[in-house]
């Protein structure tokens, strides 16, 4: 017997003797630490623990069944009836069953994220082999330990649990540096965090944009007029809260998107916004300027500013901003007028194929009837 178990068996026989100890609890971690001690324990002995671990499991005070559960939880011998005692008991057991790779079906890490809570279901969002299902119900418990956890878990993430997070990160900063850290996320999946992105990953997502507005231009609104933007710059300098509204409006946008470029200390999100109104960077500029805020007065914040009106097109710009904020993108409206493309008989915009004159086909089928005869 080896001499650390021997050493643990002496200390045990000594508090058995004192009466401070529950010899039933004691029986059931000395058959286990043998087992396990065991490269390859015969069956009997398997069987013969299973017996008693199922009989002492749902008696055994909590500590004893959680030590118990974070030891076979990825033993390859544990037997199946001892893990779903242990499971039953649910709490801090369950939690180190899962904790410590406990092997369970996906349809059962399905019902424990359905109907568990506290540390069991931290424990289950921090999984490896957590299942879609199970990460969807995760993130619709609205938890945020429980969303860092799936953020931070290397298993995918479901295209509705990436949804959820992403508009929690909206108003919480903290989710941002995790879902940015994941590279199994698209560039295009990130787009609403491109605030808090870093250079590359802004990059990345102004090519997708882009690539996205080459495919389905953005619908193509009104440019100011000179009158209506002076009054913007006077609004800019009077009331400057009550400019991020009315840009939110020229886009066709609402209150999210007035309230995220308010927000937006760094000024990024009122810049794209008024590109992606039709407003020449010049003008722009001019109105940043007359906020009279702290990026106003940095020369290396404006300067930063014209660069990043500089490097988007007005579709990607807008495409942007919406994005960001939450608010969808507008389809653009239909202005062609229908041409059915299989009507031989034409339209006035665009004539159909001439048809074939009816003497010759007759003539055609006649050869070809005339043939087949000789032929036959």
């Amino acid at each position: 017997m080896p001499s650390r178990i021997s050493a643990e068996l002496a200390q045990l026989a000594r508090l058995a003797r004192d009466g401070g100890l529950d010899l039933s609890q004691v029986s059931l971690r000395v058959k286990a630490d043998l087992l396990l001690s065991t490269p390859q324990p015969p069956a009997e002995d398997i069987a013969a623990f299973s017996e008693l671990a199922t009989a002492l499991i749902p008696t055994v005070d909590e500590a004893t069944a959680t030590i118990l559960a974070r030891k076979l939880a990825g033993w390859r011998h544990a037997p199946a009836a001892v893990l779903q005692a242990l499971r039953a008991r649910g709490g801090a057991v369950l939690a180190a069953l899962l904790r410590h790779g406990a092997p369970l079906p996906p349809a059962e890490l399905e019902e424990i994220a359905g109907h568990g809570d506290g540390e069991a279901m931290l424990a289950l969002a921090e999984r490896a082999d957590l299942p879609a299902a199970a990460s969807l119900m995760l993130a619709g418990r609205g938890e945020r330990a429980l969303d860092l956890a799936l953020i931070a878990n290397p298993a995918p993430l479901p295209r509705a649990g990436l949804d959820l997070l992403l508009a929690r990160a909206r108003t919480d900063a903290v989710y941002a540096p995790g879902l940015l850290a994941r590279r199994d996320l698209a560039a295009a999946e990130l787009i609403p965090l491109f605030l808090q992105a870093g250079p590359e990953r802004r990059l990345a997502m102004l090519d997708s944009l882009a690539a996205i507005e080459a495919l389905g231009p953005s619908e193509r609104r009104a440019s100011l007029d000179a009158e209506t933007f002076d009054g913007w710059l006077l609004t800019a300098g009077e009331d400057r809260d009550s400019i991020f509204g009315v840009i939110a409006s020229q886009l066709g946008g609402g209150p999210p998107l007035a309230d995220a470029m308010a927000q937006d200390r760094s000024r990024d999100l009122i810049a794209l916004a008024m590109i992606a109104t039709g407003i020449s960077v010049e003008d722009a500029t001019r109105l940043l300027i007359r906020l009279s805020d702290e990026a106003a007065h940095s020369v290396d914040r404006i300067f930063a500013l014209v660069a990043l009106m500089r490097s988007v097109s007005r579709g990607v710009a807008y495409r942007l901003v919406m994005q960001v904020a939450g608010e969808s993108v507008q389809p653009p409206a239909r202005r062609s007028q229908h041409q059915p493309a299989m009507d031989p008989s034409g339209t006035p915009a665009r004539p159909g194929a001439a048809k074939p004159d009816s003497r010759t086909v007759l003539d055609e089928v006649r050869r070809t009837l005339k043939g087949k005869r000789e032929q036959g």
